[in-house]
């Protein structure tokens, strides 16, 4: 039975590269940029009398290469504070190459802006997690993103600068 649903599966994938190959693949991955700084030394490590807080930022940004593929960079950064004192900063693009099969163009951005930093977003995280690891801290490991809420809220962002800019004064 196990062998009817391989041969099910093989089916699929060949018909699938038939009709344009996969709706998105992954060309290669790799780290763009890393940084990482301890403001405070050897005193961040001995002096901590509070457990940090800090803020995550992300970004994914897009720039197309020769069609059909596209360069997606994953952008987070982390700033660790305690009290008004910063504790620690890491940040990094962590990017991939991805390569565009036959879908339509109304599927085109969600793939880039959703489904490529989904991909991209596990072995950022690890990345930022090292990071902070080896500056002596304890690992912060970067709960999931949801990529298609970030992609609504762009996307509503850019429609309602579109209809003020389209709005006429009288």
């Amino acid at each position: 039975m196990a062998e009817n649903q391989d041969q099910a599966n093989s089916g699929q994938e060949a018909n699938q590269q038939q009709e344009g190959g996969f709706p998105l693949q992954v060309v290669t991955q790799y780290l763009k940029d890393m940084s990482f700084e301890n403001p405070g030394g050897v005193d961040s490590l001995t002096n901590l009398t509070e457990a940090p807080t800090g803020t995550i930022r992300v970004d994914v940004r897009v720039d197309p290469k020769s069609p059909p593929d596209i360069e997606v960079t994953l952008f987070l950064s982390v700033e660790a504070k305690a009290g008004d004192k910063a504790v620690y900063m890491v940040e990094c693009e962590y990017a991939g190459l991805f390569r565009l099969g036959r879908v339509p163009q109304d599927v085109v951005l969600p793939l880039i802006m959703i489904e490529a930093p989904r991909l991209l977003f596990p072995f950022a995280r690890n990345l930022i997690a090292l990071a902070i690891q080896a500056g002596g801290f304890p690992p912060l490991f970067v709960n999931p993103i949801d990529f298609a809420a970030l992609y609504r809220e762009k996307r509503g962002e850019m429609m309602a600068q579109q209809s003020d800019g389209n709005q006429t004064v009288n």
